[in-house]
């Protein structure tokens, strides 16, 4: 691929989004387990696949980062706690909390 070419679609791939990115990778993995694809074709579009999946994967490393970095307390601390599962409907209605039940 020539030089220009290849500047030109790494910086349409930074550009993109978290979500479109995601989805661009999920529509790679529907053309290959197709399997109706010439080697040359499958081959180009794993090696987009795998540099989309490095790219998302980095895109989650940059969140947890600055989550982490909001989470902290004030001696820069990471803050800690136990993920708490939300409550379905059965256990509102056997704790008496009647104000969602119809």
């Amino acid at each position: 691929m020539p030089a220009i070419l290849n500047k030109e679609m790494n910086n349409e791939e930074q550009s993109r989004s978290f979500e479109s990115s995601l989805e661009a990778l999920e529509q790679i993995v529907r053309e290959l387990e197709s399997g109706d694809l010439p080697l040359e074709k499958s081959l180009e579009l794993f090696e987009d696949g795998i540099r989309l999946s490095r790219q998302c994967q980095e895109r989650l490393n940059q969140a947890e980062r600055r989550i982490e970095v909001l989470l902290r307390d004030n001696q820069g601390r990471p803050v800690v706690s136990a993920f708490e599962e939300p409550r379905t409907m059965s256990e509102n209605s056997s704790t008496g909390n009647d104000e969602n039940n119809f």
